[in-house]
């Protein structure tokens, strides 16, 4: 990877599990920031099942935990267009919106091609 260490996907309650990051998602997040020209704070990565359940509002079988999705820092309209559109370039084609950040995965368990908004 060019723009990104593993240890940015780390889960907060297992150091090193950014290594359990699936490889075909950073590579596409990578060519996603390269695109973009924008650093890409990564808020979340891979994610322990029982991280996850900890969290409000996560669904029990988030991409995170495949390691397949991160949620990107972002909090104007200008980069969050930029990052949207690397994202899509790349061939990440599920992303959600929230007001801070973008999450973006690759599952192949739910939906392709779709865009959603966080409330």
């Amino acid at each position: 990877m060019k723009y990104f260490t593993l240890n940015e996907f780390d889960c907060p309650s297992e150091e090193g599990s950014g290594s359990k990051m699936d490889s075909d998602f950073l590579s596409k997040l990578d060519l996603a920031r390269d695109l973009a020209g924008i650093s890409f704070k990564i808020n979340s990565g891979f994610r322990t099942q029982a991280h996850n359940d900890s969290l409000p509002n996560s669904k029990p079988d988030s991409a995170h935990i495949e390691g397949k999705a991160a949620d990107i820092h972002c909090t104007n309209s200008r980069e969050r267009f930029i990052i949207t559109k690397a994202l899509l370039d790349a061939g990440i084609s599920r992303v959600g919106i929230g007001r801070t950040f973008i999450h973006c995965d690759t599952s192949e368990t739910k939906d392709p091609d779709v865009i959603w908004l966080y409330s």
